[in-house]
């Protein structure tokens, strides 16, 4: 179990950036932070969502910012208002939560929806990334990017999502040694299944892309896919692993003097990354063969 460090760096004034705060794991991680110390600033792309957010931290130094990753203007401005409103205290640490799923078989994923998949999971945290970074140059800050255990193996039917953690995860190896020297630390967070509003999305894309296949590709994939999707959400449904998990893991990177490399949250992330060290892909890929298994 991961506790946030309460003996560690002080946190109050301490200013953090989230992005993709309205929902699911990164609503949680927000208020928490804030509930801890931190002087949260949550992105979130409506202004609705904000103040709801706002109307739930209550108390908590938590304030909602208009940020949508896909978006350089938008990017630009919420760095500007946040660095005016941090004042002499600067900015402490960004983590780079937003994201979506695309969950579908590879050969029905357009490349336009690739594209967009990989702007808001991997392009979109570069871009954020590279208007915070001389703010935590200043303040020697981290950096948290959040991807997942698919991160480790690529599973049948996620490959889009999997493709732009895998890539998440190379570029925050690469950033992590680019910036050590410049004092700025850089750790990942990869939680595993959590029940979050993200597996309905999921299901959701998937049936839209399908539905926009060709009949005879489609069928290929159809009864294999859908049994996937309703055993994935059961899955999430059934995880122990909580938002709360989730949130303690990034507070402790956040606060801790010494943070991890990579905190993995959840049995399954856990055990993808094991699995994906000691076994051949032979080997993984029968463990997955039951997937796609008509």
């Amino acid at each position: 179990m991961i506790h946030c460090q309460k003996k560690a760096r002080p946190r109050a004034g301490r200013t953090v950036v989230i992005t993709g705060a309205s929902s699911g794991l990164g609503k949680h991680c927000a208020l928490h932070l804030a509930r801890h110390g931190f002087r949260v600033f949550a992105g979130v792309r409506k202004e609705a969502d904000g103040e709801l957010l706002r109307a739930e931290a209550a108390s908590a130094p938590l304030l909602p910012v208009i940020l949508d990753v896909t978006d350089e203007s938008s990017i630009r401005t919420a760095a500007d208002t946040v660095a005016e409103a941090s004042g002499g205290h600067g900015i402490w640490a960004l983590v780079n939560n937003a994201g979506t799923c695309v969950s579908a078989p590879l050969e029905c994923v357009p490349p336009g929806e690739l594209g967009d998949q990989l702007a808001t999971n991997v392009v979109g945290p570069l871009a954020v990334t590279q208007a915070l970074l001389p703010h935590l140059r200043r303040t020697r800050g981290r950096i948290v990017n959040v991807t997942s255990g698919l991160g480790s193996i690529a599973a049948p039917y996620l490959g889009a999502y999997a493709t732009g953690q895998f890539a998440k995860e190379g570029m925050s190896d690469a950033l992590r040694r680019e910036l050590r020297p410049q004092g700025v630390t850089v750790c990942v967070v990869q939680p595993g299944a959590v029940n979050t509003p993200i597996w309905g999305k999921a299901r959701e894309t998937g049936h839209e892309l399908l539905d926009r296949t060709p009949e005879g590709i489609r069928e290929l994939y159809g009864p294999t896919f859908e049994r996937f999707l309703r055993l994935n959400e059961q899955r999430a449904q059934a995880s122990r692993t909580r938002p709360e998990d989730f949130a303690r893991g990034v507070c402790h990177a956040l606060s801790a003097p010494q943070p991890r490399t990579r905190y993995r949250i959840g049995a399954d992330a856990q055990a993808a990354a094991i699995l994906s060290r000691l076994l051949p892909d032979a080997a993984i890929d029968r463990c997955l063969s039951a997937v796609t298994k008509r």
